[in-house]
């Protein structure tokens, strides 16, 4: 196919998505309007399935196929992060200096390291119950654990987070959600369906059926996956440093 021919093909795909659009968006209900079709209905689903956030209801249950796809995505990255930045044969990384960060705020990283991480578990745990989830406490865990470099060093941050046993925490959690798709599959019919576990009682932990499952398997994903690309980052750091000092 020549260029011309390509360039075609695109105006083509491209038009055909401009129309779908612009029609989508003339029947969509007025800016600031009290009708609110998707809106009513998501919460109707929620509180019909004991789902106290109707976020985490939208994102686990009514679109959990669009949170696999995102899953998918950030788990594509550190897979390829860690093959792109993976330790080549001539390379040999070196622990760096401490940090250069005053007493006080070495102080008052160790001191919010723990309440930082009990905050992303408890959010991760929370997150069919209240505002957060397994994308923002998998992100306030990872970042806790690095609180650890600016109160100590680099080598008792990698003491408290061995990289190898992340990936493979990362692996198990991207393949928890999609078992749990599978089970819907088996027992209600379709693929991520909210019917394989009671919704329990409302607001309470064990409520919103498999909800709470994807939700902690996201957040056990998330975490793990952040730890893994700042893990290869600052080794990478460290290279590009040994090499500089090495240099001059």
């Amino acid at each position: 196919m020549s260029r011309r021919q390509r360039l075609a093909v695109l105006a083509v795909g491209g038009a055909g998505l401009a129309v779908l659009l612009i029609l989508a968006c003339l029947d969509l209900p007025s800016f600031g309007g009290a009708w609110h079709p998707y809106g009513d209905r998501a919460v109707r689903a929620a509180l019909a399935r004991h789902t106290a956030n109707t976020i985490a209801s939208i994102n686990f249950d009514l679109r959990a196929y669009d949170t696999l796809g995102e899953m998918s995505i950030l788990f594509a990255a550190v897979l390829g992060c860690v093959v792109l930045l993976r330790q080549a044969r001539d390379e040999h990384r070196q622990a760096p200096e401490p940090a250069d960060v005053t007493a006080p705020v070495r102080r008052y990283a160790l001191l919010v390291l723990p309440v930082a991480l009990v905050v992303g578990l408890y959010v991760i745990a929370h997150g069919q119950l209240s505002p957060g989830g397994g994308f923002q406490g998998g992100v306030v865990a990872a970042t806790a654990l690095h609180l650890l470099y600016l109160g100590a060093d680099y080598r008792a941050l990698e003491r408290v987070r061995p990289v190898g046993v992340f990936e493979v925490m990362d692996a198990v959690a991207a393949c928890a959600y999609v078992l749990v798709g599978l089970a819907g599959l088996l027992v209600g019919g379709s693929f991520l369906a909210n019917t394989v576990l009671p919704y329990g009682t409302f607001n309470t932990l064990s409520s919103g059926g498999t909800v709470p499952l994807l939700n902690a398997a996201i957040g056990m994903e998330v975490a793990s996956a952040v730890v893994v690309l700042l893990a290869r980052f600052l080794e990478q750091a460290v290279e590009i440093e040994s090499r500089t000092q090495e240099g001059s």
